[in-house]
């Protein structure tokens, strides 16, 4: 199986190094010096890592055969993909490959039904489900612990607890001082 591990990002330096945005937890594992990876789309590839640093918080690679800048700069916006074995799960407890995710079927704690995980958005802040729900539109559930209770892959659901609001905007508590600031400024009148 495959997984989207990095994308290509600007060219760094001179010498044919990218900076690359990660898009797995194990980037030590993925994305190493030695690794082969195919690309998307696939005429860029494959690309060997030759060497990887993190210089300011960014993690740079070097792949085989780009030796300068312009080399650099035609490989932006590609997509580095590895290959997993589908029998390999995440080292910590609490993580997943998003191949286990999609498709769940997302239910409240009470087992009312709200959709099914169709597409796993990786923001900076958070992970997003895109949940199709049975009526074909679509809700955005946060990956937080606050939020998703539980995921149980033997019984391919995961259980949420959302706040007000989120699943149904009918619920949804609205709080703001502004109305309360209006009507204060107009009894002092």
């Amino acid at each position: 199986m495959e997984l989207v591990v990095a994308r290509i990002g600007r060219a760094h330096g001179i010498k044919g190094e990218v900076t690359v945005e990660v898009r797995t937890d194990e980037p030590e594992l993925r994305l190493s010096p030695g690794a082969v990876l195919k690309t998307e789309p696939a005429t860029a590839g494959p690309l060997t890592i030759e060497t990887g640093r993190v210089h300011s918080g960014r993690l740079l690679l070097r792949f085989a055969g780009v030796k300068d800048r312009t080399g650099a700069e035609a490989l932006r916006n590609i997509l580095l993909i590895a290959e997993v074995d589908p029998s390999e799960l995440p080292e910590e407890e609490d993580e997943y490959y998003d191949h286990q995710l999609m498709d769940l079927d997302v239910v409240l704690a009470d087992g009312t039904e709200i959709g099914r995980i169709t597409e796993i958005s990786h923001l900076p802040s958070q992970d997003l489900f895109i949940v199709e729900r049975p009526d074909g539109s679509e809700v955005m559930i946060p990956f937080v612990e606050e939020i998703v209770a539980e995921i149980d892959l033997e019984e391919q659901r995961c259980v949420i607890t959302p706040p007000p609001g989120l699943i149904d905007e009918r619920d949804a508590v609205i709080v703001s001082t502004r109305d309360e600031d209006a009507a204060d400024s107009g009894d002092d009148a």
